[in-house]
């Protein structure tokens, strides 16, 4: 093989060298955010420890696009706070104010009742067909912080799902054709 040939080699290995580099690089960074993603449900015992508010029923307090941050806590809860609750049947979680705890003496357990801050009435329409409470096994956690807006990143890449398909091609094409 002469020069030229070596030469066409030794730049075809640093291509394939900078491409799989990029790889490994992508894949640090989704691994890194995985890890981050179960580091914050174990540190907040929330399956879900970061919501988006997809709608105004909790208006003024919090807005469509807020971020909510939940933690589980083993404190009972009390009317007030705002939960963030999975009602059988539904996909989406719910973020409403607790409005009615109810204790009951015999089995020790909580029945909850919750209405959203912009709503009319509570929430039992929203629950599963013939349910009036929720239990403590329906609760997602607790709002303990927020950051207003943020979440409208999610909603356009949920409601638009082309822009979300043009941003990851984007991304990708970054990291392919970036040299470091």
């Amino acid at each position: 093989m002469g020069f030229i040939g070596e030469t066409v080699e030794s730049i075809r290995s640093v291509q394939i060298r900078q491409v799989l580099t990029q790889a490994v690089n992508l894949g640090m960074i989704v691994t890194s955010a995985l890890m981050i993603w179960k580091a914050l449900m174990c540190v907040t015992g929330s399956e879900s420890p970061v919501v988006v508010v997809l709608s105004g029923s909790m208006e003024p307090g919090f807005k469509r696009g807020d971020i909510l941050f939940l933690r589980m806590s083993k404190d009972p809860i009390r009317a007030g706070e705002i939960a963030v609750f999975n009602v059988d049947g539904r996909d989406i979680p719910i973020v409403h104010r607790v409005i009615k705890v109810h204790e009951r003496q015999d089995t020790k357990e909580v029945d909850i009742l919750t209405k959203g801050d912009n709503n009319y009435g509570d929430d039992r329409l929203l629950y599963a067909r013939g349910q009036l409470w929720l239990q403590k096994h329906h609760i997602m956690g607790r709002a303990i912080g927020y950051l207003p807006y943020v979440g409208w990143v999610t909603i356009i890449m949920t409601e638009k799902p082309i822009i979300k398909y043009l941003l990851i091609g984007a991304l990708g094409l970054l990291v392919i054709t970036s040299k470091e």
